[in-house]
């Protein structure tokens, strides 16, 4: 049950989802939500009863180029590599999969307000701040993905999930979890794809 929160599983497809036209509606700090179709992803799904997104991440401009600052376990970059915040372009956040879904949402808030979430993306993302296989969100030490949108954003002076928490009950794992609709059900957030 652990694998529940992982959102998706490494996969070397290319996918359906038109990148250029994702790009033409990001603005830096939009939030990208993906679908995984695999085994996982569709736990997430599952059990996320209200959504239709298994991970997310921050859209952010890296040297001209459209990258999204994520918290992921399971997708390493290079041998030896750990479960981190990372920063990766966005074809290769949306093109892990053959289909699947992709969400853009804009959050409402001020300029200043987006700016002090994005430097705090950067901040973590540079740190290689460690995923949070535990899902403890009352320690942000380590980091799961909507636990990291949530931190960043709460930085900003603003509560993206606004409280609002999934109550899991298994053998394995139970308590109360952010989950992408938990986020996407907030009046901050403004689907734009």
């Amino acid at each position: 049950m652990v694998l529940l929160f992982v959102g998706c599983t490494r996969s070397n497809h290319c996918t359906s989802i038109d990148v250029e036209a994702l790009e033409q509606r990001l603005e830096q700090g939009d939030l990208v939500f993906r679908r995984g179709t695999g085994v996982v992803g569709r736990i997430v799904t599952s059990v996320d009863t209200r959504g239709q997104f298994s991970h997310v991440g921050v859209a952010v401009i890296k040297d001209g180029v459209w990258h999204i600052i994520h918290a992921v376990p399971y997708e390493p970059d290079f041998e030896g590599d750990v479960d981190r915040v990372k920063c990766e372009p966005l074809a290769s956040f949306v093109g892990r999969y053959e289909s699947g879904a992709v969400g853009i949402y804009r959050v409402n808030i001020s300029e200043e307000g987006r700016e002090i979430a994005i430097q705090n993306a950067w901040r973590l993302s540079c740190e290689n701040r460690a995923f949070d296989h535990e899902y403890d969100t009352d320690d942000t030490t380590k980091l799961y993905c909507t636990e990291l949108v949530e931190h960043i954003y709460k930085l900003a002076g603003v509560s993206l999930s606004g409280g609002r928490r999934t109550r899991l009950s298994f053998p394995t794992l139970s308590g109360e979890y952010i989950m992408p609709s938990d986020m996407t059900d907030s009046e901050l957030l403004t689907l734009i794809y």
